[in-house]
């Protein structure tokens, strides 16, 4: 005998392929915009305006790529319809891999202003 549960019952509910499709709509315009940032800034037309916001580009490829980072984790990972344990399990340690290389960027930016000083 085999016993069947009643829809009410799953725990989670994954996403319809039309929310696949719709992210993965995001994810591709959110590439276009880290492509479009790189010709903006960097290609054969970039203007004066490229140029000045060339201090600002990685931090914001930065952010762009953790947007579809994100994105993909919670919904092609599962992690958004996951028990909060497993995202929990996923998500500290990247928290601390953050911590780590933000202090590492501090401490050469400090180090580069102190030996350029000295």
């Amino acid at each position: 005998m085999t016993a069947h549960v009643p829809a009410q019952e799953h725990a989670h509910d994954h996403p319809t392929p039309g929310t696949y499709a719709k992210i993965g709509l995001v994810l591709f315009v959110l590439t276009a915009l880290e492509v479009g940032l790189y010709e903006f800034t960097f290609g054969e037309q970039a203007g004066a305006l490229g140029h000045q916001i060339e201090p600002f580009f990685i931090p914001l490829l930065l952010i762009l790529s953790a947007v579809k980072f994100a994105l993909v984790a919670m919904y092609y990972m599962h992690l958004k319809n996951d028990s909060k344990l497993f995202s929990g399990v996923f998500v500290f340690p990247l928290l601390i891999a953050i911590v780590v290389i933000l202090a590492l960027v501090i401490l050469q930016a400090y180090h580069w202003a102190f030996a350029r000083s000295g």
